[in-house]
């Protein structure tokens, strides 16, 4: 069974490409998420700390399920690695990429890996705006993360990518950075990114109104939004007034997503 192995000699020492690969598939750690198929755990090697999302094969089943709700499946660590590559070439910070290796052609049972750098100190925009309501951020700081998102989201849809799950949560601010004067956004969790040589129309809707929907809680005015369209269009009067029903149908959705959570939270739902 052919292995693709790409990690640094210090993690993977004298080991084979084969031996070394399998010591990465049984890796133990904190876990941060436990699905079907995929597993991230937090770890310390070299006494360096890192994320590792480990990918054991997510069955046809899954595939065909996928691919029949017109959804393209997500089979491995590959997404992520390519994703976070193109990241770098564009200027978007993201998860420091450490190393990367599969094993088997079989899309059902294919094992990988992505090994990435802990980011440190950072918070989440979700977490960061929650209580903006009531205790709004100085006005300077909060156009400059405004104008960081929007530059964020320019540079991925105007490079043929997509996040799909494009939501304030994956936004993370650093703070030793914070600190010290610097705003730098990560971009995170880039397992389902898309990339194409130019994203579709159907794309950058999707990821607009998940951004539109996950920031619709925190206290943004109009002015706000405003800032952002004429921070994210190349030209605001022709991608933005002369085309109103695109904008129309990226706010649909993101009212449609609020309220299907609400929902969810009203019933109790796990979301």
């Amino acid at each position: 069974m052919k292995t693709l192995l790409d990690i640094p000699e210090a993690i993977q020492k004298d080991m084979s490409a084969d031996a070394a690969f399998e010591e990465m598939m049984q890796l133990k750690g904190e876990a941060f998420r436990d699905m079907p198929g995929r597993l991230t755990l937090k770890l310390a090697l070299n006494n360096e700390s890192y994320f590792i999302k480990q990918h054991f094969g997510v069955g046809w089943l899954e595939i065909f399920k996928n691919l029949l709700s017109f959804k393209w499946p997500i089979i491995g660590a590959e997404t992520e690695w390519n994703a976070i590559k193109k990241l770098n070439a564009l200027g978007i910070p993201t998860t420091p990429l450490v190393g990367y290796g599969k094993r088997g052609c079989n899309p059902a049972t294919m094992q990988s890996f992505v090994l990435t750098k802990d980011l440190g100190d950072i918070t989440s925009l979700e977490t960061l705006c929650a209580d903006w309501k009531q205790n709004p951020p100085m006005l300077k700081f909060k156009r400059d993360l405004i104008k960081e998102v929007a530059r964020i989201a320019k540079t991925l849809h105007g490079n043929g990518m997509n996040h799909r799950d494009f939501y304030i949560c994956h936004f993370c601010l650093d703070n030793p950075k914070l600190r010290q004067g610097e705003l730098c956004l990560y971009l995170i969790d880039l397992h389902r990114v898309g990339i194409r040589p130019k994203i579709t129309h159907s794309a950058k809707l999707k990821d607009l109104a998940g951004l539109y929907f996950s920031a619709m809680d925190i206290g943004l005015t109009k002015r706000d939004y405003l800032r952002f369209l004429r921070d994210y269009c190349d030209d605001l009067r022709e991608d933005f007034l002369d085309n109103k029903t695109f904008w129309n149908k990226i706010e649909a959705r993101a009212l449609k997503l609020h309220a299907k959570y609400q929902r969810k939270i009203s019933s109790g739902e796990k979301l």
